[in-house]
């Protein structure tokens, strides 16, 4: 709403709408020297550390918000400034740890050489990543939360797996751009391709059959060996006499 007033001639326009409130208070809070509620980086990790040992300790559904404010060290308000619930939160400790762990893992299909030299490095670096204690205990809460909040699950799946499985087909259909690949279904080819890489380690893990991530030598073993199943099905002939040279 606006408030008009007139004097000596003067135009005293006033703005009472939200918008200029929340502008108002921002500017107040950069004036004091502090950030305003909910944009304090510092507290709203303060906020995600304290979360993070909740969720590993109790599990998404044991956890409530209480033990999250008793373990962060924060009131229960302040954590409601930065997240609109327990689903929200839980994201963004997915998301931040995602961030950290698959970061320049695409790389490694770009890091030169062979088709075959390229598909075992990316293969190994793949399965590490997936089979390495964080990630198994993110899959096994998001699969634990998955029945009651579909839809936690399904955004988990876009941005993490399904993301990665659109960048890895784009990669095979280049190979086949230039000859190097023949197959008629890319995108089936790309799970198969990640399946192979983590033939008899990846449910292992995460069904705690083992308790030890695979070593470096088990794992080039399984990747190199789905990749030697994965040519030999998909490679082309150009791609063998380019290999023999």
């Amino acid at each position: 709403m606006l408030f008009w007033g007139v004097e000596a001639g003067l135009d005293m326009t006033i703005d009472r709408s939200p918008e200029a409130a929340g502008d108002q208070r921002k500017a107040d809070g950069v004036r004091r020297g502090r950030p305003a509620a909910g944009r304090d980086p510092a507290k709203r990790q303060q906020i995600i550390e304290g979360a993070r040992r909740v969720f590993i300790d109790m599990g998404f559904d044991a956890a409530s918000m209480n033990d999250i404010t008793r373990e962060a060290g924060v009131s229960k308000g302040t954590i409601y400034v930065y997240f609109a619930s327990k689903e929200e939160l839980f994201e963004a400790i997915v998301e931040e740890e995602r961030g950290k762990i698959f970061n320049n893992l695409y790389g490694a299909l770009e890091g030169g050489g062979g088709l075959r030299e390229t598909l075992i490095r990316f293969g190994i670096a793949l399965s590490l990543k997936i089979t390495c204690d964080k990630v198994i205990r993110a899959q096994r809460t998001v699969i634990g939360a998955s029945e009651r909040v579909p839809d936690l699950g399904r955004r988990f799946y876009e941005r993490g797996p399904l993301h990665g499985h659109k960048l890895f087909t784009g990669f095979l259909q280049s190979a086949m751009d230039e000859g190097l690949l023949d197959m008629k279904d890319p995108a089936l080819a790309a799970y198969q391709f990640t399946d192979l890489a983590m033939a008899g380690l990846f449910r292992q893990c995460l069904f705690a059959y083992r308790t030890e991530p695979p070593s470096d030598e088990e794992m080039r073993y399984v990747v190199t060996s789905g990749v030697d199943m994965f040519l030999n099905t998909y490679g082309t002939e150009k791609l063998r006499k380019l290999e023999a040279q």
